[in-house]
């Protein structure tokens, strides 16, 4: 007997010894390959870069995994006592494995077993950290060996508080956030000290798995799970009655930010998007934690965009009815099909409808949601059918020549006036909007089409379109600067230039192409926008002169040195335009457009600023203090006195010239309409003393926007709007004088010195010496000294026209070729 105890001890010694061989094998395989767990002491989670406007509003944020990461110190106690509480109540007394907690599980497994409920699982804190930075979700035993040996090591190499950060930065907790931070923000839109207690415990209770306690779909799960997590808090000792009685009362109430931060400037963001990947690349834009500061200003952003939305569906009107969106064919199930058909761009208070009836006074309509309405006939009598060449069909007699029954439509709401609706249409023109400070280049709306969700392509910066005449201004201070004055007068007559062997001449007209004016000021030229004389004038102070002053100011690159480049014939973009005039109204600074001010990097270092003048008192000022000074050595491009006489001459462009409609809001403004061959696109770029909008109307396959449709018409109606909103209850502000002008009265339609009686009297600008009676001869500018000599023999002054020639080709030799704009 005792010999046969003897063989059984010894054969279950012996099964012992190959069971423990068998586990240290097994936990010696598992640990070969494990990965570096030493690599968490420096390890740093992706975070998101945050965009934010020029007041501190959020834009957007740029992430994979949407994370902010917060250190433990900085994190509430409350919060970290509830995910404790919820997920590893001995995480302080464990070395990374809790075999309380193992054997706690196993008990309620196996009570689960014949209840048919979910196993409860009994992985610490430390374990999570293990499989969600160094495994993988793999279901194994292998793996959860892995895990425990990584737990141990884990906490043998780093403290708890870092094992903590790590776990509440990194775990995943729905609606898309990774980490408490981020969390916070998506659930809430609170930073982690604004929390509230059942708010931080209901965070605390998502990471098991965040879609079964979903707040919106699931509330009730989620105030259970929520009640769940107060409930382990109070039974810890880590909260009091009142406090958990207070944290479980109500539902879990959600504020996402989308439905709280309404600053949307989708183009202006995608901008500086390709900015940052295109500095510091995809990895760090989208995980670098970057915090982006940048210049735009909201109120103007949205004043840019209801003002170029408002430009376009004017112009739309003005070219008639393209029809319905779609159409019905039974009205017995209308309220039902009429979701079904799409509509092609969301625009702000339209609403899709269907025509129900029509009577003679007014159309019947049905509305989404079953609602009912009318639109009165004199609603639809800008819809007259559209014609080839944006030609107007026969009047509107009544609603049969507009709409059918069964017709889909978009509609807005008549203020003030019950159910009535208007008719509206997506307008098929597009074009952009660019409004930027010229002292800095600081870009403070952009608008680069009518719809982001439509065309994600910037017309802002993106689209390369001719200027037409807003290219002139160059001309003219080419001019100025070689010594010409703004009453020096050139001939606006008619003048043909040979294009070189096998070309036909090139002959330019004026817009109206039956009349010229004779020798006329620099001045009224400009304000006129004549294109001969601007031809002319180019070929007395020599094409190179525009051509190198284009690109100082960065209208091009390299202007090909043909005489239909004058004239706008050239392709540029809004935004080089807008930074060009920009450069003028400064008083000759050079300024590079920016989009953003500063980045920091995720430890707050500044990794960017894009003013980089050198200030060393900024950091020793105070508010108290006087402002502090620093030298601008930003490069000059012309000399002020030129850019101030150009100033001037635009200014007279809205007084007197093509941008007249401009002078109603009474301001100090100055612009230039531009509108190319055949009203392909209509520009007008103008300025304030402090502020410079630049805007332009075109279809993105180009055609003619129609007959007489030029800038005045079609820009500068947008820049009046913005304008008039953009500086309504501040300050007129006079644009600034620089030193070494000598203001002069003359008659600004002669150029002389004013007579008893005359009305156009202005202040012009002069440099000491140029002015009229100081012996400076106004026909010849002063030009001899350079050895020009202002001649005006070329043809008789007969004939003018806005047909300069074919459009969009830039060639010849020694002259200019079809291409330009007319006087627009």
């Amino acid at each position: 007997m005792i010999r046969l105890l003897v063989i059984v001890l010894a054969g279950l010694a012996g099964l012992g010894t190959v069971a423990v061989g068998g586990v240290v094998a097994l936990f010696y395989h598992a640990a070969r390959d494990l990965p570096d767990h030493e690599q968490l002491a420096t390890y740093e989670p992706p975070v998101m870069s945050r965009v934010h406007a020029g007041n501190g509003r959020l834009l957007t944020e740029l992430a994979v995994e949407r994370r902010v990461f917060v250190p433990i110190e900085a994190m509430p106690k409350r919060l970290v006592d509830a995910f404790i509480a919820a997920e590893d109540k001995n995480f302080f007394e464990h070395a990374g494995i809790d075999f309380t907690g193992i054997m706690r599980a196993v008990v309620t497994n196996i009570e689960r077993m014949g209840q048919s409920r979910r196993p409860v699982g009994a992985s610490t804190i430390t374990q999570q950290v293990a499989k969600n930075f160094l495994l993988t979700n793999e279901v194994s035993f292998e793996r959860k060996i892995k895990e425990a040996i990584l737990a141990f090591r884990i906490e043998r190499a780093l403290s708890k508080d870092r094992i903590l950060e790590l776990y509440l930065n990194e775990v995943y907790l729905g609606f898309g956030a990774y980490g408490v931070a981020a969390a916070a923000l998506n659930y809430f839109n609170k930073s982690l000290n604004e929390l509230t207690l059942g708010e931080a415990a209901y965070i605390a209770a998502l990471p098991k798995a965040p879609n079964n306690y979903h707040p919106v779909r699931l509330p009730d799960q989620a105030r259970a799970r929520r009640d769940y997590v107060v409930g382990r808090m109070f039974e810890d000792g880590l909260i009091n009655r009142e406090e958990a009685a207070e944290a479980t009362t109500g539902p879990v109430e959600v504020r996402r930010r989308n439905d709280i931060e309404p600053v949307r400037a989708d183009y202006f963001v995608e901008e500086v998007r390709r900015q940052l990947v295109e500095r510091y690349g995809e990895k760090r834009t989208y995980g670098g934690g970057l915090s982006v500061r940048t210049t735009l200003d909201p109120r103007l952003q949205a004043i840019g965009d209801e003002a170029l939305r408002n430009g376009l569906i004017a112009y739309d009107r003005r070219h008639g009815w393209r029809g319905p969106i779609g159409q019905i064919d039974s009205l017995r199930d209308w309220q039902k099909r009429l979701p079904e058909i799409a509509v092609p761009v969301e625009m702000p208070g339209w609403r899709k409808a269907v025509v129900l009836a029509l009577a003679s006074d007014r159309v019947e309509i049905g509305l989404e949601g079953g609602e009912g309405g009318h639109i009165p006939v004199n609603e639809l009598r800008w819809a007259r059918r559209t014609e080839a060449d944006q030609r107007l069909g026969p009047l509107i007699r009544g609603p049969q020549d507009v709409v059918a029954t069964g017709d889909v439509i978009l509609v807005e709401a008549l203020s003030g006036q019950g159910p009535s609706f208007g008719l509206r249409q997506i307008p098929d023109v597009s074009g952009g909007l660019v409004a930027l400070d010229p002292h800095t280049g600081r870009v403070l709306a952009m608008a680069g089409g009518l719809s982001f969700a439509q065309s994600q392509f910037n017309r802002a910066t993106q689209a390369q379109r001719q200027p037409g005449s807003a290219f002139k201004t160059f001309a003219y201070l080419a001019a100025l600067e070689a010594g010409y004055t703004p009453v020096t007068k050139v001939v606006d007559g008619p003048i043909e230039i040979d294009q070189g062997p096998g070309l036909p001449p090139w002959r330019p007209t004026n817009y109206n192409a039956r009349e010229v004016y004779g020798p006329t000021t620099l001045r009224v030229g400009l304000e006129k926008s004549r294109n001969l004389m601007t031809v002319r004038l180019a070929q007395e102070i020599g094409i190179d002169r525009v051509g190198e002053a284009s690109e100082r100011f960065g209208v091009f690159d390299r202007m090909p040195r043909v005489y239909s480049m004058v004239l706008g014939a050239g392709e540029t973009t809004l935004m080089r335009m807008a930074t060009a005039y920009a450069t003028i109204v400064n008083g000759g600074r050079r300024i590079t457009p920016t989009l953003i001010d500063r980045v920091q990097d995720r430890t707050g270092r500044t990794i960017f600023r894009h003013d980089q003048r050198p200030c060393p008192d900024c950091r020793a000022a105070t508010a108290a203090d006087t402002p502090p000074h620093f030298r601008d050595d930003r490069e000059r491009v012309t000399d002020p006195v030129a850019a101030f006489q150009m100033v001037s001459m635009l200014q007279g462009v809205v007084e007197r010239g093509t941008g007249a409609r401009i002078a109603s809001l009474r301001r100090p403004l100055a612009g230039k309409t531009g509108t190319t061959n055949d009203s392909f696109d209509a520009w007008f770029i103008g300025f304030s003393p402090d502020l410079v909008v630049a805007t332009y109307v075109g279809f993105d396959n180009p055609r003619t926007l129609g007959d007489r449709e030029t800038g005045g018409s079609v820009a500068a109606p947008i820049f009046q709007e913005f304008m008039g909103k953009a500086l309504d209850g501040r300050p007129a502000v006079p644009f600034r004088t620089p030193p070494g002008v000598r203001l002069v009265r003359i008659n600004a339609a002669t150029g002389e010195l004013p007579n008893d009686g005359d009305r156009q009297v202005i202040l012009e600008a002069f440099r000491p010496g140029t002015e009229p009676g100081s012996g400076y001869d106004i026909h010849r500018g002063g030009a001899e000294r350079d050895g020009i000599i202002a001649d005006g023999s070329t043809g008789a002054v007969t004939g003018d026209s806005g047909r300069t020639g074919a459009r969009g080709t830039v060639g010849g030799t020694a002259g200019g070729t079809a291409g330009g704009a007319p006087g627009g």
